[in-house]
């Protein structure tokens, strides 16, 4: 039902996607619910879920793929959790994972393309000001590929750019007190074999944790 849960307005489009079975949990309803998408695509087709353009040649992810995401991440975006969104495009992704990390957390946005970071913060600061002025939400401008180590340990890191493999220098900043290395990869629970990525209509989205594996 993915692509057809097209939305009146902010509300309908969350219910349409959680009826279509693409929003799963009550949390990720929650955080999409918060955050209105017309703050983060300023076009006629907000509501639509397919992708809109941003500016930069970059467009904001149909609202599906924002879903698929944030249920994806969502045993890692617990309250308290530090979270690195590789690529924060529009702002929207982002600022769903600072709702769901609550008070304590703290997620930091980075892309590379400066016009694109002072759009996240123009559009977060829409209804969510309070966000960047707690620094509960952070956006840089920098090379996403070797992650953010100022913010460090994170953790998880999600990477919302496609890329056929996961970017190395990224994983040193995944590290807990001790210096081990975070090196677990979300796997799909219909497909144990995917150990590296999640593939959902040509983009990946790769999810580093120290939560669950650590190299010795």
């Amino acid at each position: 039902m993915a692509w057809r849960s097209h939305g009146k307005n902010h509300r309908d489009l969350i219910d349409q996607l959680k009826v279509n079975g693409i929003i799963k949990s009550t949390v990720v309803y929650n955080a999409m619910l918060a955050v209105d998408r017309k703050d983060f695509c300023h076009t006629r087709e907000a509501y639509k879920d397919n992708p809109q353009p941003i500016g930069s040649n970059v467009t904001i992810s149909a609202p599906h793929m924002h879903a698929h995401a944030l249920e994806t991440l969502a045993a890692y975006l617990q309250a308290g959790s530090k979270v690195l969104d590789v690529g924060c495009g529009s702002g929207y992704l982002t600022t769903c994972m600072a709702i769901m990390v609550g008070e304590a957390g703290r997620v930091v946005g980075i892309d590379h393309i400066k016009d694109l970071v002072e759009l996240s913060k123009s559009n977060t600061a829409r209804s969510h000001q309070t966000l960047l002025n707690s620094n509960r939400l952070l956006y840089v401008v920098g090379d996403g590929r070797k992650g953010y180590a100022e913010g460090a340990p994170y953790d998880c890191i999600h990477v919302g750019a496609a890329a056929p493999t996961l970017p190395q220098p990224i994983m040193p900043v995944v590290c807990n007190a001790t210096g081990n290395l975070g090196n677990s990869l979300v796997r799909h629970p219909a497909d144990e074999k995917r150990n590296q990525r999640h593939q959902h209509h040509n983009r990946s989205i790769f999810v580093i944790s120290k939560l669950q594996f650590l190299l010795k």
